[in-house]
C-alpha cells in the first residue's frame, strides 16, 4: 500500500514521502494515529493545498518537544516491582508503566512514545529512548527496583544491586569450595602420613 507521510517516520521517511507500506502496517498504525494518509489522486491533492500549513505545525510541535527535551533528557524514573531473590519480576515493565513514571515525573508522555525494543522483566538500570516528536528523541533511565531504598541504591551506584549481590554470592561460594578442597586436601595429606608412618613401624617390627 502506498501512503504519504504526514510527519517523519523513522526507517520510512520524511513528511510528504510518498512510500510503499504493508497493509497491516498502515491499517493497524499510520493510519489510525494520523501519521499518514492513503496515497490516492484525491489525498494528494489535498496535502498539496495544505503543505505549508502541516509544515508550519509540524515546526511549532517540533520547538515545544525541543523545549521539553532541555529538562526531561537524561531523566531518572524508578519503576517498584515484587521480585524474586534472583532479580526475576513476576511479570514485567510496560510502555505503559514507563510513560506513567515519567508523567509523575512533570513530563507527559503516552505508551505510544515509548520506544520498547524488548521486555523488561529484571531489576536493574535500563536506557529508555522517548520520542517527545518524530525528530526529538530523548533517552531516560528506567530504575527498576523492589523498594524506593532499592532504588536510591541502584541510582547512587549506577548499577543492579542484585548483580553485585550475586557477585558477592558467587565469590563467596567459591571461597567456601575452596576452603572445603583444602580442608579435604589437608585430611588426605594427614591420612597419607599416617600410613606411611604405621608401613614403618610395621617395617621395623618386622626387622
Amino acid at each position: 500500500m502506498q501512503v504519504i507521510l504526514l510527519e517523519r517516520v523513522e526507517s520510512l521517511g520524511q513528511m510528504g514521502d510518498v512510500v510503499t507500506v504493508k497493509a497491516g502496517y498502515a491499517r493497524n498504525f499510520l493510519l489510525p494515529r494520523q501519521k499518514a494518509l492513503r496515497a490516492t489522486s484525491e489525498n494528494v491533492r489535498y496535502f498539496d493545498g495544505q503543505k505549508k500549513v502541516l509544515e508550519a505545525e509540524n515546526i511549532q510541535r517540533r520547538d515545544e518537544a525541543e523545549k521539553v527535551a532541555k529538562k526531561a533528557d537524561g531523566l531518572k524514573v524508578a519503576v517498584i516491582r515484587q521480585a524474586s531473590e534472583a532479580g526475576q519480576l513476576y511479570g514485567s515493565v510496560t510502555a505503559r508503566d514507563i510513560a506513567d513514571a515519567i508523567s509523575d515525573k512533570g513530563v507527559k508522555v503516552s505508551k505510544e512514545q515509548v520506544r520498547m525494543d524488548r521486555a523488561y522483566k529484571m531489576l536493574g538500570l535500563f536506557p529508555i529512548k522517548v520520542a517527545l516528536h518524530p525528530e526529538v528523541v530523548i533517552e531516560v533511565t528506567l530504575n527498576i527496583a523492589r523498594s524506593v531504598e532499592e532504588a536510591k541504591l541502584q541510582e547512587e551506584r549506577g548499577e543492579a544491586l542484585i548483580v553485585k549481590n550475586a557477585a558477592e554470592e558467587r565469590a563467596a561460594e567459591m571461597a567456601e569450595a575452596q576452603a572445603r578442597a583444602d580442608a579435604k586436601a589437608a585430611k588426605a595429606a594427614e591420612a597419607e602420613g599416617e600410613a606411611a608412618a604405621a608401613a614403618a613401624n610395621a617395617d621395623e617390627e618386622a626387622a
